[in-house]
């Protein structure tokens, strides 16, 4: 072990973990040359090639599988106890890595941001737009975020918002030209904004009411996987679009967009902040959980205050 340097241990494990040079570069934060040499130099020293490398692919020889199951494990308890270690420090640092999809970024995590690296200014955060169902360990992330019918059982769970709604949208002009729908299958009358998903699904439209559930699958020629796309081809008039309805209720207040069908667009529950289970999570991480939590104390708090002031008013405009 004299000459094997811990931090050439590490880089394999990282390559090996990902199968990919160019994402575990980025997760050692150094090239991917620099990452390259490393690897080639353990394979020097111990005399075996521990990997396949292609443009396209990198597999693990015998040796290399051998070497990362009695490695990868401890790699990992020695990378925990660091981070325990520089908790001690009194004040959470290091890196978090988050991976989440685009309508929980955008409607519950974004806001969260400057507040969170305000608050805790030696946390560098990086936050990852993935739709796809990822495995956040072997991916090195510390948290990932999704709704609740897509949480494993073995992780810890935080909520991240209040409950969310689906609407289905178009434009004005759009309804006027075609007519209002009243009951989810008229939308197979019309032309429907598609969404594809990173994994390639083309999902049905789902709609629920009194228990009732509703899956159409309006055609349509535009099929996106990019909400602003599909945003502006609703605004457009190509056609209608389902989306979160936190993505468009400006627009729907404003009338440029009209909302259809909102008695069977039902609410569910937000996304959920989720990370592995164990008795010391990184202190960043940790931060993070307690910052969430806090947070979303206050926002009860304001939806609590707001309703009040609503009741108030109305009360006095009924005794006017």
């Amino acid at each position: 072990m004299k000459d094997i340097d811990l931090r050439d241990l590490d880089a394999f494990v990282a390559v090996a973990r990902t199968r990919n040079f160019r994402r575990a570069a980025t997760e050692q934060n150094v090239s991917v040359s620099s990452l390259s040499q490393r690897l080639r130099e353990l394979e020097e020293r111990l005399g075996v090639r521990l990997m396949n490398r292609t443009t396209r692919s990198v597999g693990l020889t015998e040796a290399g599988e051998l070497l990362l199951a009695g490695v990868g494990p401890a790699i990992s308890d020695v990378g925990a106890a660091l981070v325990q270690v520089r908790g001690l420090r009194g004040v959470p640092s290091g890196r978090l890595r988050i991976n989440a999809p685009p309508p929980a970024i955008d409607l519950c995590l974004a806001p969260m941001v400057a507040p969170f690296l305000k608050a805790y200014p030696q946390i560098d955060l990086e936050i990852v737009s993935d739709s796809t169902f990822v495995d956040i360990v072997a991916g090195g992330f510390d948290a990932g975020v999704r709704y609740g019918e897509h949480l494993a059982q073995d992780m810890i769970a935080v909520s991240l918002g209040p409950p969310q709604r689906y609407a289905v949208v178009a434009s004005p002009q759009y309804v006027a030209q075609h007519g209002r729908p009243k009951h989810p299958k008229d939308l197979l009358d019309h032309v429907g904004i598609r969404i594809r998903f990173g994994h390639g699904a083309i999902r049905d439209w789902e709609f629920e009411k009194a228990g009732r559930v509703v899956k159409v699958a309006p055609s349509g020629r535009l099929i996106a996987n990019y909400p602003g796309l599909a945003r502006q081809a609703a605004l457009d008039g190509v056609g209608f679009w389902p989306t979160f309805e936190g993505y468009v209720c400006d627009e729907v207040k404003s009338g440029v967009l009209v909302s259809v069908l909102e008695d069977w667009c039902a609410p569910f529950p937000g996304p959920f902040l989720y990370y592995p289970s164990r008795r010391q999570p990184p202190p960043a991480l940790a931060a993070f959980v307690s910052f969430v939590a806090e947070w979303r104390k206050q926002e009860r708090r304001k939806g609590s205050s707001s309703r009040t002031s609503e009741a108030r008013s109305g009360t006095h405009n009924h005794r006017g």
